[in-house]
């Protein structure tokens, strides 16, 4: 469920682009910085858009560092240091992909996730204690969605996907626990989480089905049992619909945030970059 998120290049200015750079690679180095090297090779875009997000209602400027990168060492590039909201974007990396390794495990048996979630288990101590309740409840909302896609009832796409949708709107609209637009943020968290575990769910469609292994767009709307390419023709319409209503409400809700930069990121993200990822798939 990771790496749907991401900019469209080829809409952005040159300046843009160097920035959302600067935060991936700041992301990176605040996972080192904070919890050590062997961490930054879980680093994913998705948490780079949450911390540009978070960043652009602080009245605070961005710090940029010039540094070496440990996967171009010949090259230096530029970093957002001295972050809050790349700090918290990092936490979340980690402890995100740790619980998708853990479900990878019990789905597939998959012995490298295995030994991935062993290695990422022990950097938990490192977390600040304050972020303890929200290890809890990535946990209890992950596994609440398993026990939705294990369930023998006919659910929709939408109460399987609520889960994780409320997952992604805790995480987004929790950094801002205090302020008055936390509605509007969670409102944007929601509506981006359905839409990447929506996505993410016809993207593995064929291969879910050859393997006989569960899919929410499958359990949802394959009530008939139908062989994938005449499934595909059936639901591409009604999918593109919900993606787009999805993207939609994400853009109406970012237009009522008190944004003080990276405006033309988040639109270009948000309007191109999703449209992007559905046009790749054929929807």
């Amino acid at each position: 469920m990771f790496g749907y998120v991401l900019p469209l290049k080829g809409e952005m200015k040159i300046k843009d682009y160097e920035k959302f750079k600067a935060y991936y690679c700041g992301l990176c180095l605040s996972i080192k910085k904070n919890y050590g090297n062997l961490p930054r090779c879980v680093l994913n875009y998705d948490m780079t858009f949450l911390a540009v997000l978070l960043d652009a209602l602080d009245d605070k400027k961005c710090e940029f560092s010039l540094n070496r990168c440990i996967a171009h060492p010949t090259k230096k590039k530029y970093s957002v240091v001295n972050n809050d909201a790349l700090d918290y974007a990092a936490f979340f990396n980690i402890c995100l992909v740790y619980f998708k390794l853990i479900d990878d495990v019990n789905d597939d048996k998959k012995l490298v996730s295995k030994l991935k979630s062993i290695l990422l288990k022990g950097y938990f101590k490192k977390f600040p204690k304050s972020f303890i309740t929200y290890t809890s409840y990535i946990k209890n909302s992950l596994t609440k969605l398993s026990q939705l896609e294990k369930s023998s009832e006919t659910l929709t796409l939408d109460e399987i996907s609520h889960p994780f949708a409320d997952l992604t709107a805790f995480i987004i609209s929790s950094y801002a626990y205090n302020k008055p637009y936390k509605d509007i943020l969670y409102n944007i968290g929601y509506n981006l989480g359905k839409w990447i575990y929506i996505i993410d769910a016809f993207d593995d469609l064929k291969e879910d089905l050859e393997k006989q292994k569960f899919n929410a767009i499958n359990s949802a709307l394959n009530l008939n049992n139908k062989p994938y390419e005449e499934l595909i023709k059936d639901i591409s319409p009604k999918i593109s619909f919900v993606l787009t209503m999805c993207g939609s409400n994400c853009l109406h809700n970012l237009n009522l945030l008190p944004l003080k930069t990276n405006q033309d990121i988040l639109f270009n993200i948000l309007q191109y970059g999703l449209l992007d990822k559905m046009n790749n798939l054929n929807l």
